[in-house]
Parts: C-alpha cells; sequence; structure tokens
C-alpha cells in the first residue's frame, strides 16, 4: 500500500508532500488542475519513461519518492535481490532526474540502494497496478488479451505457461542443431575427405613409438662408422690385454707390478698388502675390459642395406613431423585425434538420426505441455466468462454478452493458443471482437469490470490505480462505478483521479488538486548582467489540499456538480455524501 509520496521539481509541483490511506483515494479538481501530474509521479518513481518536460522549467534536477508498506511477496523479492528491508516494514522507492547536455539522466533507489530500472520495473509489479483510459488500446491487442487471460488463471497456469517457455527452449535448441547439422553436410564430407587423405598418410609410417626417431639417428650414427669402431676397439683392446708390437700392454704391465708387490709383501705385508690389493682389482677390470672389447669387436659387421633403411625411414618421419609436428609424438597425438574426428563424421548417419530423434521428442514435450496450458487456458475462459458477466451486470450492462475465444496456432514460448475477447454489450447485436465493438464508456466499465474479476481471484498488487477510468459515463453508470471502485477498496487501496462526484462522494479519503500562481522572488532586485530592474517572476504551481472535513467535501462535490457553490449544488452534495456514508455503513 502506498503510504506517501514526496515529489520535488516535477512537471507544474515545486514541493509536495501527500500521505494516503486504506481504501477509496480520490483526486479531484478541475480539468488541467493537474491531478495527473501525481500519478504520473508515481509512474516515474518506479522506473516509468522520462523525458525533459517532466522537470520544471527553469530547475536542473527533480526527485521523487514514494514510500510503501510492504508485504510477503515485495519482501521475498527484496532478500532475492539482496537488498536490506527497513525496520519499520516499508519500502521507499525513488527516483532522481538531471538535465545534462539537455537529455535526462535518472538514477533509480530501492531502500537507498541504486538498481537499474529493470529491477525497479521488476518491483513495481509487486506493488502498484495503474489502469488508465490508454489501456483500452492495449486491451485491443489479442497478446495483452492471452497475457491477462494467464493472469487470472492464477499461479498452476503461469507455471505451466513457464513449462511451455522451456520446452519451446529445449525445441528451438534442438531444431537449430538438426538444421545446423542438415546444412553443414557438404563441409562434412569435404572435412571427411581430407581428414582420411591425413590419416590414410600418417597409417602408412606406421607410427608407434614416439622414441622411434631417436632411436633410429643413434643406430643410422653407428652403423655408418662400423669400420672406424672396428678399428678403434682392437687398438684399445691390444693397449689394454695384448699387444703385438714392441710396447707392452696394460695387463702385462700390471702384473710385473703386482709381481713386484709381492716380493715386497714379504718384508713389509701390512703397508704393502693394501696397495697389492688394488693393483690386482685394476689387472681384473683391464682383463675385463679387453674381453668385452674382443667381444664388441667381433660383433660389429658392416650392413649397408639396414643403413638405406634407417635413412629412409628418418626421411619419412622427419617429412610428417615437419607437415604434422613438429615432435614425432605431437604427430602421433594428432593421428589420434583424425582418428577421433574421422569417427564422428563417419558416424553421421546416426548422428542425424540421433538428433532427428531429440527434435522430434522435443517438438512432442511442447505438444503435449502447449495441449495442458491450452486446457488450462480454457477453463479459466469458462470462468472469466461468467465472473465478468456478472461484473459488469451492475454497471449497466445487463445484457452484455462476453466471449473469450481460444484457437490453434503455431506453438512458441507463450503456447499454440491465440487468445481473442469477443463481446456485445446490447441484446440482439452479434458478438464481434472488443477491438471493433466497444465505445469509450463501455471500455472504461469493461476495464474496472476485468480489475475487479483479477481483485477476486488472485490479487496482482495492494495499490490499484485509476486514471479517469469514469470519463464519458455519467447517471446510474457513474453510480455503478462508484460502488465498484468502493468494492475494490474494501480490499485494496484504490487511488483514483475522477470528475464523478459520485465516483468522489465515496471515497474514504478525498484530495482537491489545483494550479495556484505565486510569485518565485519577492521584491525588484538588481540585475547583475544588464543593470536593468528584475521584477519578482510569476509561476504556475500545483498544490494539494486533503479534504478532511464534511464541509470541505461539500464545497468540492458542488464544484464538481455545477461549477459553483449554488445552494442547490450544495443541497445535492450533501445528499451524495449521506448516501454514501450509509452505503459505506450498509445501511443502504
Amino acid at each position: 500500500m502506498l503510504s506517501q509520496i514526496r515529489i520535488k521539481n516535477f512537471a507544474l509541483i515545486d514541493q509536495l508532500e501527500l500521505s494516503f490511506g486504506p481504501g477509496l483515494n480520490v483526486l479531484t479538481g478541475e480539468t488541467g488542475a493537474g491531478k495527473s501530474i501525481i500519478l504520473d509521479a508515481i509512474d516515474i518513481a518506479l522506473g516509468g519513461k522520462v523525458n525533459n518536460r517532466l522537470i520544471r522549467q527553469g530547475a536542473q534536477q527533480s526527485s521523487i519518492e514514494a514510500t510503501f508498506f510492504s508485504n510477503v511477496g515485495v519482501e521475498g523479492w527484496l532478500a532475492q535481490q539482496e537488498i536490506e528491508a527497513l525496520d519499520d516494514s516499508s519500502i521507499i522507492c525513488s527516483r532522481e532526474l538531471s538535465v545534462v547536455d539537455e537529455s535526462v539522466r535518472s538514477r533509480c533507489r530501492i531502500n537507498g540502494v541504486l538498481v537499474n530500472r529493470q529491477i525497479m520495473n521488476q518491483l513495481r509489479d509487486h506493488l502498484v497496478e495503474i489502469t488508465a483510459q490508454g489501456q483500452t488500446v492495449q486491451l485491443m491487442d489479442s497478446t495483452i488479451q492471452r497475457q491477462l487471460l494467464d493472469a487470472y488463471g492464477g499461479k498452476t497456469l503461469l507455471t505451466k505457461r513457464k513449462a511451455v517457455s522451456k520446452a519451446y527452449e529445449i525445441f528451438s535448441e534442438a531444431q537449430k542443431r538438426l538444421e545446423k547439422r542438415r546444412q553443414s553436410e557438404q563441409e562434412r564430407l569435404q572435412k571427411l575427405d581430407s581428414l582420411e587423405f591425413q590419416l590414410q598418410e600418417l597409417q602408412a609410417g606406421e607410427l608407434i613409438d614416439a622414441e622411434e626417431l631417436a632411436q633410429l639417428e643413434k643406430e643410422q650414427e653407428r652403423l655408418a662408422h662400423v669400420v672406424e669402431l672396428q678399428q678403434l676397439s682392437y687398438q684399445a683392446y691390444q693397449l689394454l690385454y695384448q699387444n703385438d708390437g714392441e710396447a707392452s700392454a696394460a695387463a702385462d704391465l700390471l702384473g710385473q707390478a703386482e709381481s713386484q708387490l709381492q716380493t715386497m709383501a714379504n718384508y713389509d705385508e701390512s703397508a704393502t698388502n693394501p696397495l697389492l690389493e688394488m693393483v690386482q682389482s685394476a689387472l681384473t677390470q683391464v682383463v675385463e675390459v679387453g674381453n668385452q672389447l674382443n667381444h664388441y669387436s667381433s660383433r660389429l659387421e658392416t650392413d649397408p642395406g639396414r643403413l638405406a633403411d634407417i635413412e629412409e625411414r628418418i626421411v619419412l618421419l622427419k617429412r610428417l613431423c615437419r607437415k604434422y609436428g613438429p615432435s614425432l609424438s605431437e604427430v602421433i597425438a594428432y593421428q589420434e585425434k583424425l582418428r577421433a574426428e574421422l569417427s564422428d563424421l563417419t558416424d553421421s548417419e546416426q548422428s542425424l538420426e540421433k538428433l532427428e530423434s531429440d527434435c522430434q521428442a522435443a517438438q512432442d514435450k511442447l505438444d503435449k505441455v502447449a495441449l495442458e496450458l491450452t486446457n488450462l487456458r480454457q477453463n479459466a475462459a469458462t470462468k472469466l466468462e461468467k465472473q465478468l458477466i456478472q461484473q459488469l451486470k451492475p454497471l449497466a450492462m445487463e445484457k452484455v454478452v462476453f466471449v473469450c475465444q481460444i484457437t490453434p496456432c503455431p506453438a512458441n514460448a507463450m503456447g499454440s493458443d491465440r487468445v481473442v475477447f469477443y463481446f456485445s454489450p446490447n441484446p440482439g447485436e452479434k458478438i464481434q471482437p472488443l477491438s471493433s465493438t466497444a465505445s469509450g464508456g463501455e471500455m472504461s466499465r469493461f476495464l474496472l469490470a476485468l480489475k475487479s474479476c483479477f481483485t477476486d481471484s488472485e490479487k496482482p498488487s495492494d495499490t490499484l490505480i485509476f486514471d479517469e477510468i469514469d470519463v464519458g459515463v455519467s447517471g446510474k453508470v457513474a453510480q455503478a462505478i462508484a460502488d465498484k471502485l468502493h468494492q475494490l477498496g474494501q480490499q485494496d487501496q484504490v487511488l483514483c483521479v475522477t470528475h464523478q462526484p459520485l465516483v468522489a462522494a465515496m471515497a474514504d479519503q478525498h484530495f482537491r488538486v489545483e494550479k495556484q500562481i505565486i510569485e518565485e522572488s519577492a521584491g525588484a532586485m538588481q540585475n547583475q548582467t544588464n543593470g536593468h530592474l528584475a521584477f519578482p517572476e510569476i509561476r504556475t504551481v500545483v498544490r494539494v489540499k486533503a479534504l478532511d472535513n464534511k464541509l470541505s467535501r461539500q464545497q468540492e462535490l458542488a464544484q464538481l456538480t455545477g461549477g459553483h457553490s449554488a445552494d442547490e449544488a450544495i443541497a445535492f452534495a450533501q445528499s451524495l455524501l449521506e448516501k454514501a456514508e450509509a452505503q459505506r455503513l450498509g445501511k443502504d
């Protein structure tokens, strides 16, 4: 419920603070007095569109602050947005407007926390619902009619619509994947040829060991120097073990040294024995090395055929490395990658079948939940038809016919239904779409009755705002609208701009809006730029007064009735108030 609004430098309002109460709150005044400006301010505070005409002429900044009493839904929403609730269970929505380079910039805040307009608009849906005669244009749209029917259907229907939206999203994605797969068939075949050629080339190389190239290069080096290795090994053998020349071999020399040390041990065993052991160990190792060199040399054979094979293999491996490498291990990894890609592409028929199967399954799921949504809409439509007719009867439309027609349409995120409201306000007339049937006054009553249906089923908000919804009606119809607004006020807070004295009489809180001419500055002052005298600036401002006593309300109703405060108008206003009071107390 809206408890208070503070407005500064907005349109014709210089500064204004208003407190509203529960029930029916009515704003009255002459045509053009500025009543709708207050409702515009509420709209702007909750994220409405702005322009530079909204800032008071001569001002650079404007601000609006609307304070609401919170509710369970709002508190849950605040928690989701991680916005801290206030201690007094209120919620403050503020909007600051400023002129920058001939354009308007704005900042929105919720409980002091800076938010964007999208977040503020989400909160707006939890707090107020604004209904104006301009909405009749929107109501002509079948898409809006479908949204209204869905909202009337309540949580179960809206939950099912979310399921349809999700199913449609899944179906759309499956359809895109299938379409992409079909369109890429030519590209797939081209890529398949390329992969097969590359893989055939790599498979011909019989690549297994990532170390093969290094090992072959070592073997190539050995085979290319077999003769040299034979010569060197023989020379080393002679030097160590058996020398055919004049010089003694190392083994012979160590044997002689061993003999000398054994003789020395006869005279100084403790000193020479360690030396003798080392010479004996050296002699053993030299003999072992000589034997192994002899064995190594005997195994060395020239093999020109093997060398040629190795060199050819090395050329092949290096070429593959340059093309797919750079290292042999990377070439082998690339080969495995090609095999995997080729497997996916050669399995295309199965993949295509799976995509088609997935798409069909998504289509079936969408059709299923869309049909369930259609059934819920049909049930809601039947209920809405009956209830709306009942709400219209007290509004001087006793013989009205209303049909909410649901026809199939291609499935989308909102289901597979087209919803059109058909309407006949007069007996004997053929029902036609609402857009081509209802007059302005009939549309006003239709909107009011529709709001009553929503309030009776699932409350859309705590505050309902009606901007001159009673334009174009009079007499019994005006009284019926007044009764309906009063009835709505028993369940929700209602704010209403009206010119109808019958409506204003039913108000729980009554405010008079008027324009006043004021002097912006007092006394003449010296102009600093040209030296001429500047006189006080005359400005028009909007003022609002709460009519909190019977006399002031009588005078306002008299003004609405006759345009003056003549005795007849006062007497009529008094009778309206007495009748309204009796109706509120259930006496009439």
